[in-house]
This record gives structure tokens, sequence and C-alpha cells, in this order.
């Protein structure tokens, strides 16, 4: 057991009581107090307590165990307890005594050691086992573990959240793990899939361009909920919501995830990137009836769990077995104390909030109309210019794409996603829905009155197609998860450019190629604020898999041949990007909201004929022409997805130059000012499933622009 003097005192499995205090219900969680640690935890309706101190995490004893005294150690709900003479590093759990009562909602097992809530460190040892974790009997060797951790001695160096408005915000969803573990990544083989491995690889990052790193999971989750055979590799199955997940982590000490997260956040700060955290606040590993009893479960099943009429089973709104009681004012508490500590400790900008429409539901899950934890969330002063972003939907159909409430959240955007994809597989009635797409969804956000950047936009994420199998596969091909290809979205408008799978094929690959532009490029000109998935910059693909979170291989790595192999997309993403943060050419100001940006600034619709633009069903082509004022440039954007070429008229201008054609080949497919060729006939030439901009100065903008740089 960790004392001051660096000492082990060994119990050998005995109680100890003599040497404690009774402690403090406030702060949750285990807090280092000058010559000891307070410990506290929520427990309702239980009998007893114990807490259990480890000298290694794998050891089938406690070296010491600590009875708490219902009288002395609980005030309310709370139990507590200070022991002198503990410090940092500290391996401890809980035994919680009770009823086993699912009919009342009660699932108290004293066989299980559980993990503290508030457990700002999590050990795990080697042979961890959620099976052991199910069913009756104990499981103490086999257990994760708290740490106590002190997060004071940090030496961030004036390091502070970036707080960058989402106007100037490029976000990329990566996975940390994923980013950096193949063997061809070039990081050194003890850091490969950790968070000092991802700092290598910031030059990456940086030359590519992007503003913002969505990181999936790194909360402590359980790996092993999941298929057998296989690993839960995206990491929706958390354990802990205070804890990073300790795999992450090249040191092998407990407590290094911690210093290694922080040293990434500063690293990734340093070079002007943001850190936004996909938090899960809407399930818990612990699954249905019959999954393990980790934490909650054994703590305070009724409290921290949605449950049926009865109290006999989980209400499941998540599609993982149980869902987490949001609104519960125990768990609202768990839950905005996480988001400070990640903030205020962790340093972290911002969170993307996985099903957030379970967020929405109270206690019964019925959908409420003002959401006590979501207004929290809104209005916490901590949080303030904090990324938050929702995924406005669940797994039980409660759709609010749209409608989510709160004054700063933002959305990810779905609707943009199925409607470009729609546009360019040549859907019909498709051309309004892309156009309104194209301006920031201003029928799902016009009403609001909120900034464009209200939507995400993305074509891809995590959950689905990579790009590259967007274009490559009409339908899923799920078979290594283990289920018959029967799990995985069927949803996913896809073309797979006349051949499944992988071709040698050079015009299909071709056409594959321009497709993937045309969708970075709506992306990154559309208004609002664009995401983009790691590795579709360069074509990573996961044969045709759109629901890999059970692999962790090559087939969801990030493949570090591809920038050189497929470095023609490379060069157009970045330079796409580029483009973005420097001139935001759709989204000029931040100060307007969506209603005010539509209806100052000056949009035209075009055809193949100029003020023509064909609405009807069967067309698969618009043009519009965008007069940015705040550069004193005019754009004019046709978008063609016809299986033809197209001649479209282009409106009257000093000289146009061409920026981008998908069609081409590098380097003419993407150029900077001064490369662009100059189209000088009244007409363009537009090639099949392709993307043109036109970029001309306005009339003065010469001028102007000599005048703004003191030039004669």
């Amino acid at each position: 057991m960790m004392t001051k003097n660096g000492n082990n005192r060994n119990g050998g499995g005995t109680s100890e009581s003599r040497r404690t205090g009774y402690g403090e219900s406030h702060p949750l969680g285990a807090t280092i107090h000058g010559d000891g640690v307070n410990f506290s935890v929520f427990s309702r309706n239980c009998t007893a307590m114990e807490l259990l101190l480890f000298d290694k995490v794998d050891d089938p004893f406690p070296a010491l165990t600590i009875t708490l005294d219902p009288k002395r150690n609980k005030t309310g709900h709370y139990w507590h307890v200070f022991v002198p003479g503990l410090e940092q590093g500290q391996i401890y759990g809980f035994r919680v005594y009770g009823p086993f009562d699912p009919q009342r909602g009660l699932r108290f097992d004293p066989g299980k050691v559980l993990l503290d809530p508030y457990g700002k460190a999590v050990a795990v040892p080697e042979g961890y086992s959620r099976n052991a974790a199910c069913g009756v009997g104990e499981n103490t060797a086999t257990s994760m573990k708290s740490v106590v951790a002190d997060p004071r001695g940090y030496d961030w160096e004036g390091d502070e959240t970036l707080k960058r408005p989402f106007s100037r915000t490029v976000i990329y969803e990566m996975h940390v793990r994923g980013f950096t573990r193949h063997p061809n990544s070039g990081v050194s083989p003890e850091k490969r899939g950790t968070f000092a491995g991802l700092i290598e690889k910031i030059p990456y990052l940086k030359d590519l361009g992007i503003t913002a790193v969505e990181l999936l999971p790194v909360f402590q989750f359980d790996w092993q909920d999941c298929p057998e055979g296989l690993v839960n590799y995206w990491g929706y199955s958390p354990v802990s919501f205070f804890a990073p997940h300790h795999a992450y982590s090249s040191r092998k000490d407990p407590l290094g995830a911690l210093d290694e997260f922080r040293d990434m956040v500063k690293a990734l700060h340093r070079e002007g990137i943001e850190v936004i955290l996909d938090v899960v606040f809407n399930h818990t590993a612990e699954g249905g009836d019959q999954g393990p009893t980790i934490c909650f479960k054994g703590l305070a099943n009724g409290v921290y769990y949605m449950l049926d009429e009865e109290e006999a089973s989980y209400a499941d709104y998540t599609g993982t077995g149980n869902t987490l009681n949001t609104n519960n004012p125990i768990v609202r508490r768990m839950i905005i104390d996480s988001l400070h500590y990640w903030v205020e400790v962790m340093h972290v900008d911002g969170f993307r909030f996985d099903l957030a429409s379970i967020l929405t539901r109270d206690e019964k899950g019925c959908p409420m109309k003002s959401s006590p934890i979501v207004w929290d969330i809104d209005s916490d002063p901590v949080l303030a210019g904090i990324k938050l972003i929702a995924e406005a939907w669940d797994a039980a159909g409660l759709y609010q794409v749209g409608n989510f409430i709160g004054d700063t959240w933002k959305e990810w955007n779905g609707k943009f996603r199925d409607d470009v994809r729609r546009f360019f597989r040549r859907d019909n009635e498709t051309v309004q829905q892309f156009a309104t797409r194209l301006l920031g969804s201003p029928d799902i956000y016009g009403h609001q009155e909120r900034e464009p950047e209200r939507s995400i936009n993305f074509i891809t994420c995590h959950d689905g197609f990579t790009l590259n199998d967007l274009v490559s596969y009409n339908t899923k091909h799920n078979e290594s998860n283990g289920e018959s290809n029967r799990d995985g979205s069927d949803h996913n408008q896809s073309w797979n450019s006349g051949v499944e799978g992988p071709t040698d094929d050079p015009d299909i690959e071709r056409l594959r190629n321009r497709q993937v532009k045309n969708f970075l490029a709506v992306t990154l000109l559309s208004i609002g604020a664009p995401m983009l998935l790691m590795g579709d910059e360069v074509r990573r693909t996961q044969g045709g898999n759109n629901n890999a979170y059970c692999h962790d291989s090559e087939l969801s790595w990030f493949d570090w041949s591809l920038p050189e192999r497929h470095g023609d997309i490379h060069r157009f993403c970045k330079r796409l990007v580029r483009n973005r943060t420097r001139r935001e050419a759709l989204s000029e100001t931040t100060s307007m909201s969506l209603n005010q940006l539509l209806s100052s600034a000056r949009f035209e619709w075009h055809g193949v004929k100029l003020h023509q633009p064909e609405w009807g069903p069967d067309s698969h082509s618009i043009a519009v022409t965008v007069w940015s004022l705040y550069e004193r440039l005019m754009y004019h954007l046709i978008f063609n997805a016809h299986r033809k070429a197209l001649e479209f008229r282009i409106p009257p201008a000093s000289a146009w130059r061409r920026l981008m054609d998908t069609s081409l080949e590098p380097p003419d497919d993407i150029a900077p000012w001064k490369d662009a060729s100059i189209v000088q006939d009244g007409i363009y030439f537009t090639q099949p499933y392709s993307t043109v901009m036109l970029v001309a100065r306005l009339p003065g903008a010469a001028a102007a622009f000599r005048q703004e740089n003191n030039q004669p």
C-alpha cells in the first residue's frame, strides 16, 4: 500500500479502521489532503461499504480493507473516509453490500470490486476479464481498479484553451490509436497507438491545415465489450468519465496516461490545433441485465440508469443495453463535473456528444422540450467559449437535427451528408436539397437566428463508409464482424463507380478520384463548419466495412503509405483547407446569423443557361455565383453530376480564373490564384461528375487592394 514514506504497509487482507478518519462527503472521488487521501462516493440503498487498498492491480486480495461505519462515514447517501499516509498512485476500489433485487432496481454484488465513478485514473490487470464481472462470484484479481491521482502538479507552461471561432474551424475526426498504430507510421514501436505517438505526427496535421482534432472516445473504456475474438476498437463503451484510457499511454505506470494526454494537448495547442473529445454520456459498458458489474450498477443502479416501469430491466434508447439517466440530479452533477475536469484540468477545447438526444429524455425516457442537463451545459460559465457539438439523434428514433435546444450547441448535420451523397450519386429530386445544403441548410437552421456554423458539415465519419469506400462499394461488407453482415447501416447512399471494390481499371479509378474530390470540395466550400474523417484526404479504405468498431487492425489504422500513393488527393485537400481557413469564401463574417448572411450576401443560381436554374426532379446540375464583398471577389461554382459533359454559360467578368476543376489532372485540378488559368470564353465546358470554381475580382477590387496594402 502506498504511504508517504514510500514504504508498503501490507495488511494481508485484514480490516483496518483505527488509523482512519471520518472523511468528508465533498469533493467526490479520491482527493489528496495534507498527509492523506479523502475518499467519497455516492451509493443509495446499500447496507455496507468497504474501501479496498491494493499493492498491485492484479493482487487476489487487497492489502488493506477499510470498513466504513454507516454512523461515522456516511452523510446522506455519500460514503466517505479519510486515510492518512496514502499518496498518489495508490490503487483502490470499493466493495458494496446490499440487496440483489432487480425487480426493485437493486443490483448490489459484494463479490465485485467497483471503480470509483470520480476516479481520475484506472489501473487494468493484464488478466482483466469482463466475463468475471458478470454473474455470480468474486473478481478481485481480474477487475479494473481506480488510482489516486493529484492533477495539480502538471506544468502547463502557460497553455490555455484556444477558443477559436467556429467560422475559422476545420475539424479532423480521428482515432488516437489508429492514427499511428500501423507499422509504417514511422513512430517508435513503444509509442505507436498512443498519445505520445500522436504528438510525433502533429507536423502532418499542421501541414494538412486542419484546426481541430475530434478524438474518438479517450475515456477509459472496456475493450472486451464486443463479440468474442474481436475488440472494442472505437471506445464507445465507457467505464469512467474522468480517467483517460490506459492503453493510449506509452508509459506503463497507472498515472502515465494523465500526463501523456496533457503533453499531447499542450503540443497540439502550440501548433494552433484544438482538441475536441467525443464523449459518451448516454450509456456505459455495463450493458443490460446480463452485463457486467464494473461501477455504476453496484453503487446505485436505479440512479445511474433509466429503468423500465417495473424497474426490473434497463430502458435501451442507445442500442447498447442500457441508457444513462442523464437528467437525474446525481448523474447531471457527474456529467458537469466531468466536463469541468476535462476543461479546467486537462485543457480540452470542446466536446462532441455521442447520441446527444439521450440528454433530452427524462428519467422515464420521454423527450422533454427543455432538458435540465442540456441547459446546464449550455449555460455553464466554465464551458463558455468551449465547443459543444451534438449528434442530435439516438438509437430509438429521436431525431433532433435543427431542433436541438440551447443557445450555443452546434449539430452534426446528417441531412448534409445524405443530400450531398445523393446528388453525386445522381438520385432524382436532389438539386434543391443540394443547393440548400451549400448555403448552410437554412431550411433547418434559418428559423433560429443562429450563426451559420450551427451546421457541422460532413460526408463521412467513423460510423459508416470512408470516403474511398463511399465511391467504391454499393453495399456494406461487414462479414469479418462476425454477425453475418447484419450489423451496420444499409442506408449508405453510395455508388461503386462501376465495379464493386478495388479495381485496376484506370477509367474507374479516375472517376473515383474525381468523386472524392467533389465530396471534399463541397464539404469545404459550403456554409457551416466542415469536418473531415481521418484518412479521407488519402483515400483510406476499410474494405467496404461500414461498422469497423471491432477491428483493431490494419483494416482501421491509418496506412502511412497512402499520402504518397494518393498524393494528388492529399494535395487537393490541403489546398482546399488552406483556402477555407484563409478566405472563408462563403461564410465571410462571424457577426451575422445565417439569415442575415443570406439576406446581405448576393447569391444567384443558374443552370446551363444564366439565371435559369433547373430545379426539376431529373436535374443533376446546378451553378451559383457568389459576390464576396469582404474579399471583393466573385465566385462562380458549377456542380455537374450528369453522366455527360455540359456547356455552362458563365457570367461576364473582367477575367475569370479557374481555381478548381475536379475533372482535371494535377496540378490543374486546383491551383492558387497566381497559377490559375484564365478563362476568357463565356462558356465553360464542364465534364461529367465534376465541380468547378471560377474566381474574378469585382470592379474596383484591384485599386482597393493596392490602397489597402499601400501599393502604388
